[in-house]
């Protein structure tokens, strides 16, 4: 192929491994998207319904679940489609968007766990000070400089990548992705390779600083306080740090499986490894914060109940109805 302009697909050659379980895979795939998109879809609405969540930390894991549901949008209906065709192809517009949005999730999902953990920071070390550094105000502006940052980086990205000449359109993946894209190219990619890793510095280095000073402040405050004071900041960080952890691991997985020969794992674990950083982290993020944390527990409880009670009315009512009907009838 002599240049990008003739390339109009391209081919994601990891699904010609899956074999004749294809279908099992598309249950499973199938199943894990739609609790993906009710776990996440019902914290929003209960943080956005319960006034008492109206809160900093609550504000940024409702972000976390949008994010979520963005990203996996942009992943599994391309899957699924995919697993049971016979023919791999993505439409070249179609595999840019699906870059440029699992690019930004990563980005923004980073990000925003780092946000999370200053919150704690403040939170803990802070404490008399807190509702006057995370207002509503500067969180909601943390949250929109996060996702228009991430934005503009990686449309800089798209930009520099669909300028190259490519050679192939094969990508051994189950999904598109700008760094084997970019391997395609016959053309120069000094620019593209110098950019990628300027922009993998500031969306890994920035958000890791912030993370560390965060804790290292955390366990500084905690060393010197009480036993029971250690607990309480414990199981405050908790939820946070496994979502961290979980998200952190997915993304170190899809970096070294993809920069790296990994020929002798199996085609399926690869496949695996490669999407773990968005299923894992909106699968497990609801469950996490849904179980640990207690005024979220709570506000499900209420928003449960303020539900149920219309409709026992309702059935009131109408057994009311019927009963009178009945009794006007044997009246007449």
């Amino acid at each position: 192929m002599e240049n990008s302009s003739q390339v109009t697909f391209f081919i994601l050659s990891a699904y010609d491994k899956i074999g004749q379980i294809k279908y099992f895979y598309f249950s499973i795939v199938m199943l894990l998207y739609v609790f993906i998109i009710v776990a996440n879809s019902l914290l929003i609405i209960v943080i956005f319904a319960d006034r008492n969540l109206h809160e900093p930390m609550y504000l940024f894991l409702c972000n976390l679940s949008v994010n979520g549901l963005y990203g996996s949008t942009a992943l599994y209906p391309s899957l699924l489609v995919n697993m049971l065709s016979d023919i791999h192809e993505i439409p070249r517009a179609f595999c840019i968007i699906q870059i440029f949005c699992l690019y930004t999730y990563g980005s923004i999902e980073f990000s925003n766990l780092a946000l999370m953990s200053y919150d704690r920071y403040v939170s803990i070390c802070y404490p008399l000070e807190y509702h006057t550094i995370m207002t509503q105000g500067n969180v909601y502006i943390c949250i929109t400089c996060v996702w228009l940052f991430s934005i503009c980086k990686f449309t800089v990205t798209l930009i520099l990548s669909v300028r190259l000449k490519l050679c192939d359109n094969v990508i051994d993946k189950v999904y598109c992705d700008n760094y084997l894209m970019v391997k395609l190219a016959c053309s120069d990619t000094t620019l593209n390779n110098a950019y990628g890793m300027t922009n993998m510095f500031v969306s890994v280095a920035l958000p890791v600083v912030l993370i560390f000073y965060s804790y290292s402040k955390v366990m500084k405050i905690c060393l010197r306080s009480s036993r029971e004071s250690q607990i309480k900041a414990l199981n405050t960080c908790m939820p946070h740090l496994v979502s961290l952890l979980n998200f952190s691991f997915g993304s170190f997985f899809e970096l070294v499986q993809t920069r790296f020969d990994m020929t002798h794992v199996p085609s399926v674990v690869r496949s695996i490894l490669s999407v773990y950083f968005i299923l894992f982290p909106p699968l497990l993020n609801p469950i996490i914060y849904g179980i640990k944390t207690e005024k979220i527990r709570k506000a499900f409880k209420k928003l449960q109940l303020s539900l149920q009670i219309p409709v026992a009315f309702r059935k009131s009512k109408e057994t009311l109805d019927s009963v009178t009907q009945v009794s006007h009838k044997a009246e007449s």
